[in-house]
């Protein structure tokens, strides 16, 4: 009974139409830059390969956070580059980078200093990370030139891009946005004049307030834009489609009594006679538990409100205004009828998150 088989129909469909969609989307945007599309935590929650496998037309490499990530890419017969973004955690990573065309991020010293001690069979494709203002990873501005001429000298590279990472990209009147821009502008002037730069992820992609230019978008990074996400305050919507539509069944409906409370903690108390339903999802699947009363849920047509903390397995939503429902009815937690992004308002999140924390006991059905 084990053979892939999946009773509860509580489910994330992928719609891998919409993936091509948005990466064409993106492709568009990018121009004449080279385009790497980010999938790592398992493709943002949606599957790294099913999604790989998308947009394999529109990208020009793979970006993951680490290498155990890439090679899972690698298995699957994906040869594009695939860059890691958060380099290698240790030396013995580097021949297993040269074998399989990995190219990490260097942004710290002792990555450094195994690259220029490594002995390894082919030079690696590298990219050097500046920090211009985000404080997370980097080198500082002043270090970049010597450590770029570092890795230029080593035998074992074969090629340097130059990068950096916007903290604010999604807020457009942000002072830091011209400051590290500024900041990485004067990096690129210290360097070799034919180095390959990138500063754009998918935020300062699609942002109108920050002019890149020519030079420090010349490979752009694009993830929650591929899964139908604008990061964006632009007041015109792109025309982005949701690619995961994440259900649950009603698996009890129960009418609660004015004073009764529902949940534990009893956080939710009924105002008036209150028809309640139980769906088949918790934070088990990777609904958040502190989502709060009132967070939307797609039913039957309409939002209703979450009504009672969030169980391991189950959720409680008030569904007295509801007039049609019934045990095995479908509820979409989110999707293109409920935008994830409404949903991460409202539990007080980001989009980010909610995706990403969809658990592996939640099946992935591809359209």
């Amino acid at each position: 009974m084990s053979n892939g088989l999946h009773f509860r129909p509580t489910r994330a469909e992928i719609d891998t139409d919409a993936l091509r969609h948005n990466a064409t989307m993106a492709r568009k945007h990018a121009g004449h830059c080279k385009l790497m599309g980010v999938i790592k935590a398992n493709g943002y929650g949606h599957g790294a390969v099913e999604v790989a496998h998308a947009i394999n037309g529109s990208v020009d490499a793979y970006g993951v956070a680490f290498i155990d990530e890439a090679l899972k890419l690698r298995d699957a017969g994906f040869i594009q580059p695939i860059v890691l973004l958060e380099g290698c955690f240790s030396e013995a990573e580097l021949p297993v980078c040269a074998h399989y065309n990995l190219q990490p991020v260097v942004h710290q010293q002792a990555q450094l200093d195994a690259i220029l001690n490594a002995r390894l069979v082919k030079p690696l494709a590298v990219w050097l990370k500046a920090d211009t203002g985000m404080h997370r990873l980097g080198f500082a501005p002043e270090q970049i030139e010597a450590v770029s001429k570092q890795l230029e000298n080593c035998p074992q590279v074969g090629s340097v891009t130059v990068m950096t990472h916007f903290a604010n990209a999604d807020r457009h009147q942000h002072p830091l946005n011209e400051r590290q821009l500024d900041r990485f502008n004067e990096v690129c002037a210290r360097t070799t004049p034919a180095r390959t730069l990138s500063a754009a992820n998918t935020a300062a992609l699609l942002s109108s307030a920050l002019d890149l230019g020519d030079k420090a978008s010349q490979w752009c990074r694009t993830g929650i834009m591929l899964y139908g996400v604008d990061p964006t305050e632009q007041q015109e919507a792109l025309p982005l489609l949701p690619a995961m539509r994440l259900l649950a069944p009603v698996m009890a409906v129960r009418e609660v009594a004015a004073g009764e409370a529902v949940g534990y903690g009893s956080q939710w108390v009924a105002t008036r006679p209150s028809r309640i339903a139980t769906l088949a999802i918790g934070y088990a699947d990777g609904y958040p538990r502190h989502a709060p009363n009132g967070t939307p849920v797609w039913l039957n047509g309409v939002e209703v409100p979450l009504a009672g903390t969030v169980s391991m397995d189950m959720i409680t939503v008030d569904v007295t205004d509801l007039e049609h429902l019934e045990v095995g009815d479908e509820a979409e937690l989110w999707g293109p009828n409920l935008a994830v992004a409404k949903v991460a308002e409202a539990i007080r999140t980001i989009t980010y998150e909610l995706l990403t924390r969809v658990s592996e006991r939640v099946p992935r059905h591809y359209k």
